[in-house]
């Protein structure tokens, strides 16, 4: 569960504007530094996501689908605890997207109320996952409502359902997030989809949305594992050109590195991820230097051929 949750807009000339905020703790506060990070790497760079690691604070952010809005300038941010998986973030972010868009309003006060329901919901949501028993007391008030309706057919076939499903779905998910340690992705897909069909069943929508959102988003993760081995060879490559000396090389070495710090962020590969970092700021300030070096040898160059062309 996150420890915050931050809904803002990027303008283009004024930079990001925070809208409504929620916090667990007031002390966990988003630094102003943070949110010009995301502002700079969604609007110039065109990124969706960003994940950005400071302080061994992590924080998450996403553009958010508002085109019934008619806004293309909404994001959500989250706080991370601590050990926090950052795929189960990503997969609950439609539902927790799909909540603000509905009740967006100008109200801050209403709208950063709809943010703290949106944490409740998250924390709900884990709790029905380790808890089989809170989706049973959840399946019997249900059944409850059906027979003061009438409709006992419906639910005699829901409470049959409420006392086996629930442990299956508990069980499942257990599984497939061992799967995922070991990272056996393709399985780990599996059985969160498998899990996400049991939630659909006994009409948990926002359990088997979440879980059918991370089975999808575990199954990218071969692809991305390609990917990465791909760009490393690809940045060994440049690498190895600056051997000759081509020191202009050090900027085309920014591309990959960014690309591979999206991928491990991706697959959260903090001690990877902070090797990328260093390599990112190094390679910048080589690609620094190696422009004013190149402004120094034109000066030097200019200057010997002055001398050359004195008449002594």
């Amino acid at each position: 569960m996150p420890k915050a949750i931050i809904l803002f807009e990027i303008d283009k000339s004024f930079g990001p504007n925070i809208l409504a905020e929620y916090y667990l703790k007031e002390q966990d506060k988003i630094p102003t530094s943070t949110l010009k990070e995301f502002s700079d790497k969604h609007a110039k760079k065109n990124l969706i996501d960003v994940y950005i690691r400071n302080n061994d604070i992590r924080y998450y952010s996403s553009k958010i689908n508002a085109e019934s809005l008619k806004k293309d300038n909404l994001f959500l941010c989250f706080i991370l605890q601590e050990g926090e998986d950052l795929v189960s973030l990503k997969s609950i972010f439609q539902n927790v997207e799909d909540k603000i868009v509905q009740n967006f309003t100008t109200d801050k006060k209403k709208l950063t109320e709809t943010l703290k329901n949106a944490i409740n919901s998250i924390f709900s949501l884990i709790q029905k996952l380790q808890e089989p028993k809170i989706i049973k007391e959840t399946i019997n008030e249900r059944t409850k409502q059906m027979l003061d309706e009438g409709k006992l057919k419906k639910a005699r076939e829901l409470i049959d359902l409420g006392e086996e499903i629930p442990e299956k779905l508990a069980a499942e998910v257990k599984i497939a997030e061992q799967l995922l340690s070991e990272k056996e992705y393709r399985k780990a897909r599996k059985g969160f989809l498998k899990a996400a069909e049991l939630a659909t069943i006994i009409k948990e929508d926002e359990i088997a949305s979440f879980l059918k959102n991370k089975g999808e988003n575990v199954g990218t993760f071969p692809d991305l594992i390609k990917k990465r081995a791909d760009i490393s060879k690809e940045l060994g490559k440049r690498a190895s050109e600056l051997e000759n000396n081509q020191l202009y090389l050090y900027n085309y070495l920014i591309d990959p590195i960014d690309r591979l710090i999206n991928i491990s962020n991706t697959l959260e590969e903090t001690e990877l991820n902070d090797v990328l970092i260093k390599l990112k700021s190094n390679s910048q300030r080589a690609s620094r230097l190696a422009k004013e070096l190149h402004g120094l040898d034109n000066k030097i160059r200019e200057f010997i051929k002055k001398i050359q062309d004195i008449e002594f």
